[in-house]
């Protein structure tokens, strides 16, 4: 998306650590809102079905209950629906700026397809309420006309009904498919080799992600429909015993099945990921939610098996506790796999603010000397002292020389076999000196 990067402007490091936190708050409310939203139309649908083959009402009213509740309205939908994924899309599109990426074109494509199957299963809950109506109204007109018109609308009302229904779940079983794949891309930057687009969303990676949402889409159904039922709007929707043990049953064993395998999803995703991105707090959050989800299965057998309800909000809030873990954990990965690219950027940042400063013009530098009294204690061309040897690192510097002075000015820990290098504290213009005088020895020195 190059117009999206032409509009993008430089940011300090501060302003990109801002962006990590803020995108984390917009998946906060975008992944359980749009699983919820998956699920319960899957639900609705699925019972919608049973009850034409069967006709039983239990089915029919499961169905309606499902879709009205999930869904809220559509003014929920535009809010936690749409305007996070181009949220999203900003984002990402500041954090990757420079980069050939794929990210932020997947992201796009997705928005386009989220947005269009939100539609679609907004429709589908109007016109199924329609249906219903039709349904249980019979026209007493005796004109002709009047009854055809009726006829007319009522199989207008059906068909648009199960054709909306139909494409929403499509759109967005394939949107939030190339959603995940965009995500994933993101979260192994610096590892990725560049694929096709299918490549990509077939990869190991991607399906592994895709599946851990997928279960979260419908055991957080299953979970938020045993809240609404027995906690939130328990008073409200004044159901019969048989229809609450019905749906106690439905969304028990949603909640129960989905959730056993995202423990294992989840370690298998870990075991993908190369050493530079694992951190000890990706771990941390990895068994945070991994415990909050053993803590949910107990609660959900304590409610389907031994009948005490009141573990309802403990649950609800467990599973949902355990959801933001996950994000936060591969919002932790996206950061350790863009931050050397986030140096990049806001030391090109910083050397933008120099130049408007005024600050370098008419200095004589002379990095050979600045080179050794800041550098030369920890580092030697030919020999590891505190730090690496340069002839082991510089090599992939070649041609690079932006990114050489974006980890002079920002070093970050790349070897663990080392010490984090302090930071030098060079301006712009020392910093660029420096990189240069390293270069241009090397080359001498490689020569010799």
């Amino acid at each position: 998306m190059e117009f999206l990067d032409k509009l993008v402007l430089p940011q300090s490091a501060e302003h990109i650590q801002l962006l990590h936190y803020i995108l984390m708050l917009v998946l906060f409310l975008f992944i359980p809102f749009i699983s919820v939203v998956f699920g319960g139309t899957f639900l609705s649908y699925t019972f919608r079905k049973k009850f034409n083959k069967t006709g039983d009402k239990t089915f029919l009213r499961f169905a309606k209950d499902t879709i009205q509740l999930l869904t809220v309205n559509s003014y929920i939908g535009l809010i936690l629906g749409i305007v996070p994924l181009i949220t999203i899309i900003l984002i990402f599109a500041q954090l990757l700026h420079t980069t050939t990426f794929p990210t932020v074109s997947d992201l796009s494509l997705s928005f386009l397809l989220v947005s269009a199957g939100l539609i679609f299963i907004y429709v589908y809950r109007l016109s199924f309420a329609l249906k219903i109506v039709f349904d249980a109204v019979e026209t007493k007109s005796a004109d002709d006309f009047v009854k055809e018109e009726f006829t007319s609308y009522y199989s207008k009302t059906s068909k648009l009904s199960d054709n909306s229904v139909r494409l929403g779940l499509i759109l967005l079983f394939i949107g939030m498919w190339i959603f995940t794949g965009a995500l994933t891309t993101a979260v192994y930057f610096d590892a990725w080799k560049s694929s096709s687009f299918f490549a990509t969303l077939f990869s190991a990676k991607v399906l592994i992600n895709f599946l851990i949402w997928l279960c979260i889409s419908f055991s957080l159904t299953g979970v938020t429909l045993l809240f609404l039922f027995l906690f939130w709007k328990k008073n409200e929707l004044k159901v019969s015993e048989d229809y609450k043990d019905f749906v106690i049953g439905i969304s028990s064993r949603y909640a129960l099945y989905f959730s056993l395998p995202i423990p294992v999803l989840i370690l298998l995703s870990i075991n993908l990921l190369s050493d530079s991105l694992l951190s000890d707090t990706m771990f941390a959050y990895s068994a945070i939610a991994i415990i909050l989800l053993f803590l949910s299965l107990n609660f959900v057998y304590l409610l389907y098996y031994k009948k005490q309800y009141n573990y309802v909000p403990y649950l609800f809030f467990t599973f949902l506790f355990a959801v933001l873990s996950l994000i936060i954990k591969d919002q932790i990965t996206v950061n350790n796999a863009t931050k050397y690219h986030s140096v990049v950027l806001s030391t090109e940042y910083d050397k933008i603010l120099a130049e408007l400063k005024g600050e370098g013009k008419g200095e004589t530098i002379n990095a050979a000397e600045l080179y050794q009294v800041r550098c030369g204690a920890c580092h030697k061309f030919d020999q590891k002292l505190v730090g690496p040897a340069h002839f082991d690192v510089l090599p992939k510097y070649v041609g690079k020389e932006a990114q050489l002075v974006a980890f002079i000015r920002n070093p970050v820990k790349v070897d663990p076999a080392y010490p984090p290098m302090p930071n030098p504290g060079l301006k712009p213009a020392e910093a660029e000196a420096v990189a240069k005088y390293l270069l241009e020895e090397y080359q001498k020195l490689k020569g010799k």
